[in-house]
């Protein structure tokens, strides 16, 4: 079989990872076959299979195990063959993930450069979102655990699990060169890794010069699912962001649930519904708005990098938010704040 120079593969599982893969491809990989991986269900209707190379769903192990005796032993074995398909023969592999402390995906590093002939290897993060704002150290339970998935190679050599310490993700494994990050969010990754993404998607057209037009995006999460706010608190603040919009003019609202958030919480009865779009990102891509509003979500971050300025872009009812510590709370509002969301 004929042997490729470089083969970038992309392990995604939300719309952000999947647009950040998208640009990595365009810009920083630009030439290499490109692969793309999804391990999550439902996440096909995002997917532009045209874009890539190769395409396919992974199902995860610990919830997807084959059938049978070891189901979970067997389907990682399983992935790495299917990956391994779909890049085929490389001298040069490049592997991109959100997080390498995970069985599912860490296997990948000793594993697929091995299926596939690859002389060379790299392992690269990609960006999630608030979660990419901080590190979050290895405990000592969990890397007791990675040296137990050494064990497997017992039974299968190519299952060598890669150990390190530090940040979970592995910004600071040796096997990492390079961690991507959004233009604008603060980050505590090694400055010597780092490398910002251009915007990850084209600019959109500017805000509508009539009054008359005037549009609002209001971004939903699930607050009281996720014990954020009580339900008092959220009613307050969607009633709130209504008389905000009242006062801007803005008639023309739309709203967007999040995946976890059947009660579409912060959702008003004359706001339209855009459940039917692929991916938030990709909508926001496309479409006008005046303003996008919301609490959390980091969709608002997003937002702030699609938008032009004109565009108000805002997080409500931080005052009644509950965060796991003092030190969540201010890094999320310097992150908030360091890309140009206003506070209400």
């Amino acid at each position: 079989m004929s042997r490729t120079g470089t083969v970038a593969v992309y392990f995604v599982a939300s719309p952000l990872q999947y647009l950040a893969a998208r640009r990595i491809a365009e810009t920083f990989e630009a030439g290499a076959r490109q692969v793309l991986v999804w391990y999550k269900r439902g996440f096909e209707a995002a997917i532009e299979a045209d874009r890539w190379d190769a395409s396919s769903y992974m199902a995860w192990p610990r919830i997807e195990p084959l059938p049978g005796v070891f189901g979970r032993h067997r389907r990682l074995r399983a992935n790495i063959r299917l990956v391994a398909g779909l890049a085929g023969p490389c001298e040069r592999l490049v592997l991109h993930s959100a997080v390498f402390d995970t069985e599912a995906i860490n296997y990948f590093v000793h594993a697929l450069p091995l299926a596939c002939g690859a002389h060379e290897t790299h392992a690269r993060i990609l960006p999630d979102g608030l979660i990419s704002i901080r590190r979050y150290p290895l405990s000592l339970h969990r890397r007791v655990l990675q040296c137990a998935r050494k064990l497997r190679r017992l039974f299968a050599p190519e299952l060598n699990y890669r150990c390190f310490g530090g940040d979970r993700i592995g910004s600071d494994a040796p096997f990492c060169d390079r961690v991507y990050v959004l233009p604008g969010l603060p980050h505590e990754y090694p400055a010597d890794k780092v490398c910002a993404l251009p915007p990850l998607v084209e600019a959109v057209q500017e805000a509508a010069a009539d009054p008359r037009a005037r549009r609002a995006l209001v971004i939903g999460q699930p607050l009281t699912g996720f014990r954020l706010m009580s339900g008092a608190e959220v009613a307050a603040v969607t009633a709130r962001i209504r008389r905000w919009l009242d006062g801007e003019g803005i008639a023309q609202v739309d709203y967007k649930a999040h995946p976890k958030d059947p009660a579409r919480e912060l959702c008003h009865p004359d706001y339209r519904l855009i459940d039917d779009v692929a991916t938030l990102e990709s909508h926001m891509a496309h479409t006008r708005y005046d303003a996008v509003v919301g609490v959390r979500s980091s969709s608002l971050l997003l937002a702030r990098q699609i938008y032009p300025k004109p565009v108000r872009v805002i997080a409500f009812g931080w005052e009644s938010l509950r965060f796991k510590s003092e030190r969540e709370r201010e890094d999320m509002r310097r992150a908030f704040a360091s890309c140009g969301v206003e506070f209400a």
